[in-house]
């Protein structure tokens, strides 16, 4: 039977793979005329969200392989096409990688010790949410499916704290709507704007 730290790192899997699925469907939205649209992530293009989300998935397979994540800026330079493809490899090798972890495991992200599941579930957070970002920035209205967005809503207090305001995240806005309005707004992004409009200013 598994153990509760198995079950827990068990669950974090069921929330990435899900998160993965949905953002995958974002990133086949890219072309390259889109790639200088601007982001809700503010002052990031879609090129550069893009590169965020190559690096952030190459950080995650660090923690699966040696056990902890040496932050580093992104890459550049290459075609968007190999860029792109890159991103669905590694998002598909993180979900395997972290498969085969113990769920007892810590992985040590800039010198703090996380659990391996509550560092899945982070990466789950972040995959989910860029995936709408890049949706948004591509100008397709696709909310996170609602049970998804549930789950994830209830954890992301324990991933990001009034600290991580506003660096890393803007100030919250006033949830309210779906479920995932109110991720979106507890992230302090809004729902993409009417033609024409301006998107909301949300760090990464």
């Amino acid at each position: 039977m598994p153990t509760g730290r198995t079950a827990s790192l068990e669950a974090a899997l069921a929330l990435l793979e899900r998160s993965i699925g949905y953002t995958r469907g974002s990133l086949a939205l890219v072309t390259p005329r889109l790639l200088d649209r601007p982001t809700p992530c503010s002052d990031w293009d879609l090129l550069a969200l893009l590169r965020h989300m190559d690096d952030s998935l190459q950080a995650l397979l660090e923690a699966t392989d040696r056990g902890y994540v040496a932050l580093s800026p992104p890459g550049d330079g290459e075609p968007v096409g190999l860029l792109l493809e890159r991103i669905r490899t590694r998002a598909c090798s993180v979900l395997g990688g972290w498969t085969h972890q113990d769920g007892a495991a810590l992985v040590s992200i800039a010198g703090s010790p996380l659990s391996a599941a509550l560092t899945a579930t982070a990466g789950a957070l972040e995959v989910a949410v860029h995936g709408w970002d890049v949706a948004t920035a591509c100008g397709h209205d696709a909310p996170l499916p609602s049970a998804l967005a549930e789950e994830l809503l209830d954890l992301a207090p324990r991933l990001v704290t009034d600290a991580d305001r506003p660096a890393r995240f803007a100030p919250p806005v006033t949830p309210s709507g779906s479920p995932s309005d109110r991720l979106l707004g507890f992230l302090g992004r809004r729902s993409p704007p009417e033609p024409g409009g301006r998107l909301g200013d949300a760090p990464t």
